[in-house]
């Protein structure tokens, strides 16, 4: 079968776009909200109780990302990698000089980095949020 060709199984897949949204449960909405809004640099598009859990959404490009509060609280555990579930989120930046911005911007904003890694498949610098999510700012390999 050459590249060209489409298995019968792959013609009839329908096909996924980008990610739609992203949701993270945060202990304190009062505490993440300001830190978010200050990391992207706008304001929330929507901020509704649920019922079950209120939640706050913010717009990236064609991502929206919410934080989720649930009223009965969340365990209180740690993050790990080593647990199934999310591993970590990536923001997409532009390249890699904009990395370094966002390296400078951070530490403005006395938000702890991990310096800029970079591997063959892109750059990235590591962050937490304020309950020790673990986030990533990701630009694509280039010169």
């Amino acid at each position: 079968m050459t590249s060209t060709e489409t298995t019968p199984e792959r013609a009839t897949t329908p096909t996924l776009k980008a990610v739609g949204h992203v949701a993270l449960t945060v202990r304190d909405l009062a505490v993440s909200v300001p830190w978010y809004q200050a990391l992207i640099g706008a304001e929330p598009v929507l901020d509704e109780d649920t019922g079950p859990f209120r939640h706050v959404v913010f717009v990236l490009g064609e991502t929206m990302l919410g934080l989720h509060q649930f009223p009965e609280g969340i365990e209180d555990v740690a993050h790990t990698p080593r647990r199934p579930g999310l591993d970590h989120m990536a923001f997409a930046v532009t390249d890699r000089q904009e990395l370094v911005a966002w390296a400078r911007r951070l530490e403005a904003m006395g938000i702890e980095h991990g310096g800029i890694v970079d591997a063959p498949y892109g750059s990235g610098l590591a962050i937490k949020d304020p309950d020790g999510l673990p986030l990533e700012l990701f630009a694509p390999p280039g010169d």
